[in-house]
């Protein structure tokens, strides 16, 4: 038997099934699947085809966004926030434009019922940001979180929740439908004695495990209690369903969504609200759907923190709004002081993969990514040139990069960065970027075989200085000793013809030559030639090293000597004397 070096995994076996595609050759595999239920034996999707209607929208606002951060999220760290760490993060969140935020669960922890008071007695909430709380349905819990919100100024919610699922109550809570229906009534009873006078509160009830919930129930335990809180279009009800564990495609929960939104009573006077979590990776898509299908509010944390694989991210669904053209209504400019302070209060660090705010997301190492970017960056310029606006202004349509980072606070520094997956296009770019050379399309080709070659031999990431050192030991001679070397050049342009004049050090000694009838440059190649290295100037291009007058001139020339054709480059603050230098390290590079 063959050894393995993962002797935990066992490799399918086995025939491939009868019915695959010659191109298929997966065999079944030892994992348990048999164990789990379809999702559609588990609960009925009411929808027929010809009543769905989701699929044929489009998304054109942004709904209200409602982070959960303070008390979902907050009950998922291993190390729950602290005031200070609470604070931090709720001052974030006003600043960004949220204006419903989750605060806590007052009768869950004293911390969390200190916050509410805070709150309460502390002018840290603007007058426009609705407070919410959260309360398992018991009166004991109701009560204390009531105690919390008072005096509270600004509008609050309390948000009740039971679980209403078949194994949550079978298993959980031991009461059939109609014992956990009169249970929730209760609740909702005791919400109203308790907080139905208060000014500026109202209502949100959660069946908990709403996906895995019967829609005949689910709707049944919804209409009761919008009935018993009388909700009307100027006192709504937020009736919020969760995918507290994703069990299915995106499209059962955008079908369970849009039977609710047609068929609950007193719809005008119901914000229908949505909280998906991303047990399956699928929260983004089933929160987008949801939404389609009629959901009005989202819940979620800030880059999806919560239980298990979290709760929906409420930054990736608002830019990928951004992204299409849809205002988020949300501010997102400065994503990396963002994301440090989540970071900071939730003491979890951001994947580098992250969606829009990783620290690789605008980065390209391939270079076929390189060479679109570069190219996309060029156009870009180009046209907002043309049309005389500024590059901010102008549509962006810059290949593989689906929005602008400055749009998120952020340079064009790290958008490409060179390693051996990369090419010509993405060192060009550096190269350009850094130090303001641009390169012949040849020698970004023949450089990229430099870099290559140093790149596998490391293994590790090249910066722009990393790529400047390259350059310089291929094309500027790097530290060698050269043989030919220039000791003094004089040119007379006011005699009849013009002719200029060398001193060349060759192998330590000194040699003079006049060359009239013709410029500097030819000149040099008659007094290279006659010391055994002849050369032809195929090309000579003149770029410059930085910006402005303090930038140092660049000469590059193709030349073809006794073994072929190469590059070389010379750099001086005299344009002449770049060129100059250009020609000698070819002429040395032809010698060795």
């Amino acid at each position: 038997m063959t050894r393995t070096p993962f002797p935990g995994i066992s490799t399918p076996v086995g025939p491939v099934p009868a019915d695959a595609p010659a191109w298929n050759r997966q065999r079944h595999s030892q994992m348990p699947s048999h164990r789990y239920a379809d999702p559609y034996d588990r609960v009925s999707i009411p929808l027929s085809s010809q009543e769905r209607t989701w699929p044929t929208r489009r998304l054109t606002a942004a709904p209200l966004w409602v982070p959960v951060d303070l008390r979902d999220g907050n009950q998922a760290l291993a190390e729950p926030m602290d005031p200070a760490r609470k604070r931090r993060f709720f001052e974030l969140m006003v600043a960004m434009g949220y204006k419903e935020i989750e605060v806590g669960y007052p009768s869950a922890s004293q911390t969390d019922f200190d916050f509410v008071r805070l709150i309460a007695e502390q002018d840290i909430a603007p007058k426009d940001v609705t407070i919410v709380v959260f309360t398992a349905a018991r009166r004991d819990l109701i009560a204390r979180t009531v105690d919390a919100i008072r005096d509270i100024r600004n509008p609050v919610v309390i948000h009740l929740y039971t679980a209403t699922a078949p194994i949550w109550r079978e298993t959980v809570l031991g009461r059939d439908r109609d014992e956990l229906r009169a249970l929730i009534l209760d609740a909702g009873r005791d919400v109203l004695e308790l907080a139905g006078g208060l000014p500026h509160v109202r209502f949100e009830f959660s069946p908990e495990v709403f996906m895995l919930t019967e829609p005949d129930y689910v709707l049944e335990i919804c209409n009761a209690m919008t009935a018993l809180w009388e909700a009307t279009p100027e006192r709504p009800v937020i009736l919020n369903l969760p995918a507290t564990v994703e069990i299915a495609t995106p499209n059962v929960y955008a079908d369970q969504i849009e039977y609710m939104h047609r068929h609950l009573d007193r719809r005008e006077s119901v914000i229908l609200s949505v909280h998906p979590h991303n047990d399956r990776g699928t929260g983004i898509a089933c929160a987008e759907l949801a939404v389609l299908a009629g959901a009005q509010r989202v819940e979620g944390c800030l880059f999806g923190n919560g239980e298990r694989t979290g709760n929906v991210d409420l930054v990736t669904l608002a830019l990928n709004l951004h992204a299409q053209g849809i205002d988020p209504m949300i501010d997102f400019s400065d994503i990396d002081e963002i994301r440090r302070t989540v970071e900071h209060s939730n003491r979890i660090e951001v994947h580098p993969r992250h969606p829009y705010v990783g620290d690789l997301v605008h980065t390209a190492f391939s270079g076929t990514h390189q060479d679109a970017i570069r190219k996309g960056f060029a156009e870009h310029r180009a046209r907002a040139a043309r049309e005389g606006r500024s590059e901010r202004e102008i549509a962006w349509r810059v290949p593989y990069l689906p929005v602008d980072p400055a749009d998120l606070g952020r340079s064009y520094d790290a958008v490409i960065r060179v390693n051996s997956q990369s090419g010509k296009g993405g060192i060009a770019y550096l190269l350009e970027t850094e130090f303001g050379i641009r390169l012949p399309r040849r020698l970004e080709i023949d450089l990229a075989g430099h870099v290559q070659r140093h790149a596998d031999e490391s293994g590790l990431e090249l910066d722009a200085h990393g790529l400047w050192r390259i350059f310089d030991d291929a094309y500027l001679a790097g530290d060698e000793e050269p043989r030919i070397a220039l000791s003094q050049v004089r040119t007379d342009a006011s005699a009849a013809e013009p002719r200029t004049t060398f001193r060349l050090r060759v192998d330590g000694s000194e040699h003079v030559s006049e060359h009239p009838g013709v410029g500097p440059v030819e000149a040099l190649a008659e007094a290279l030639a006659a010391h055994g290295a002849p050369l032809e100037i195929l090309d000579l291009q003149q770029t410059s090293l930085g910006a402005g007058s303090d930038g140092e001139a660049l000469t590059l020339i193709e030349y073809r000597g006794a073994y072929g054709t190469g590059w070389a480059a010379g750099r001086d603050g005299s344009v002449l004397t770049a060129t100059l230098n250009a020609v000698l390290t070819a002429a040395n590079a032809s010698l060795r």
